[in-house]
């Protein structure tokens, strides 16, 4: 049985694009794992130690304010890291939580976004307060536009996918 030329041709042309498309699982996978890897995580103490020391830099903390304020720092890493644990294993059992649990967590995040404003008005002078303020809102703004990158880029790369 002789097989045409132009069917051979045609079986060579689905092969490539069967390996061609295998190629581009396997990387964009291998792509993912290496993406999800960021190295060592520091623990909350080791957090804490570093957010103290850029804010004493950044305004000017005496030795008292540097206590306090790593004291409310290092108990809101721990809480942070504790809920983040918490959402993993759900997430991991392949839980997603509800709206209402939605709404709860949201809350709760401002919730104490409201309590850290408080406790660190009462540990700053108010000329530091106004400037850690302003560095909180830079930073929030800078987050917002890597978010915004992060988006757009995707939103080409599922562009060019189609």
């Amino acid at each position: 049985m002789i097989v045409s030329y132009h069917q051979t041709i045609k079986k060579i042309r689905k092969m490539k694009k069967l390996i061609l498309a295998a190629v581009l699982v396997v990387s964009t996978l291998t792509f993912a794992q290496e993406r999800g890897r960021k190295g060592e995580k520091l623990t909350p103490e080791q957090q804490t130690e570093l957010q103290v020391k850029k804010m004493t830099l950044e305004l000017d903390l005496d030795a008292k304010q540097q206590k306090e304020v790593k004291a409310i720092l290092l108990e809101n890493a721990k809480k942070r890291d504790a809920k983040m644990a918490e959402m993993k294993a759900k997430r991991e059992k392949g839980e997603k939580p509800s709206a209402d649990e939605k709404f709860a967590m949201k809350n709760e995040m401002l919730d104490n976004q409201i309590e850290h404003k408080a406790q660190m008005k009462k540990i700053l002078k108010p000329e530091q307060f106004q400037k850690w303020e302003q560095n909180l809102e830079n930073r929030r703004e800078k987050m917002s536009e890597r978010k915004e990158k992060g988006k757009e880029k995707r939103k080409a790369s599922q562009q060019k996918e189609e």
